[in-house]
């Protein structure tokens, strides 16, 4: 297993079947740096257009379709002073007569503490003079090619992952992804230093990183949507609008994933997640909306353990 440093000399406004950027094995470490969704750089030089210019792709030896790409978040470090937000909410989170009023879009800079872990808007209106955003960082775009020659723009998601805002997808956090192409062909970017439920505003604090991330190939284990697991739970990804539709591909992706690693018939499956499901509403401004659908993984250990909840 190695460990690469890859410096990006291209970017890409659609995950598709692109030439790789680099070529790793089953197993290695690639550490690469990102650039902002407007594609600025960690020195303030324009680098790509919008929206979420993505580095790769990266081509993983061995991974072919029907697998999966397992993508564990080493580290992210934010490599940059500032961060931007637009403001305010998106008139489709809010009822059309308070979207009437909801005052002109306008973008925000941040001034980011790296040392402390902490963002402060840099022109805070009066209310907020004294608020502070811990740093709480996670990827907003990433995933790898989609099935049928497919290019898909990163403002949007689908099954192969892309533009999901999901807050969970960040340091100590494994993504997982259905391979459809040979390779994979990861593609990442869209690094936020914070952001709330449902990316409300549009944006989280959209800022640079430098990434770190491990990749590994699981043969013939077939999944339909992205999957993610944190030390307390496993989640899953469903992306699509309307926003019920994104719950039932999460849902759906949950009950299979409890079927085939947790040995749970439909029915079991079905008791266990009627009480013990968590839903995110991950993101509701793209195109695509996403959802994540969670469980405990404490609730399925007492299962295997036979102890009671």
């Amino acid at each position: 297993m190695a460990r690469h440093d890859f410096e990006p000399t291209a970017f890409f406004n659609a995950i598709g079947t692109s030439a790789p950027a680099l070529k790793v094995a089953d197993g290695d470490t690639i550490v690469t740096r990102t650039l902002d969704a407007w594609g600025v750089d960690a020195l303030g030089a324009q680098r790509a257009g919008a929206p979420n210019p993505m580095t790769g792709p990266f081509f993983v030896e061995g991974a072919e379709k029907g697998d999966t790409l397992e993508m564990r978040i080493d580290r992210m470090t934010a490599n940059r002073e500032t961060g931007w937000t637009f403001a305010p909410l998106a008139p489709n989170v809010v009822d059309p007569d308070a979207a009437q009023r909801l005052p002109s879009r306008e973008r925000s800079t941040w001034l980011l503490d790296r040392a402390k872990g902490l963002a402060t808007l840099k022109t805070p209106p009066p209310a907020l003079k004294t608020f502070v955003a811990p740093f709480a960082p996670m990827i907003g775009c990433f995933g790898v090619a989609p099935a049928l020659g497919q290019a898909i723009s990163t403002a949007t998601s689908g099954p192969n992952g892309g533009n999901m805002d999901y807050r969970l997808f960040g340091p100590g956090t494994t993504a997982y992804f259905p391979v459809s192409v040979e390779g994979a062909l990861l593609y990442l970017g869209d690094g936020h230093y914070a952001q709330g439920d449902g990316e409300i505003v549009g944006t989280g604090i959209e800022t640079t990183f430098e990434v770190e991330f491990t990749l590994r190939v699981h043969k013939a284990r077939t999944i339909k949507w992205p999957r993610g697991e944190t030390a307390q739970e496993i989640f899953a990804i469903g992306n699509a609008r309307p926003l019920d539709q994104a719950l039932q591909h999460a849902t759906t992706e949950m009950l299979a994933w409890l079927q085939a690693d947790y040995g749970l018939d439909a029915m079991s499956a079905s008791h266990l997640m009627g009480q013990m499901a968590r839903y995110d509403v991950a993101n509701v401004f793209n195109p695509a909306y996403s959802v994540a659908c969670r469980m405990a993984k404490r609730v399925l250990a007492e299962l295997r353990s036979g102890s009671s909840l």
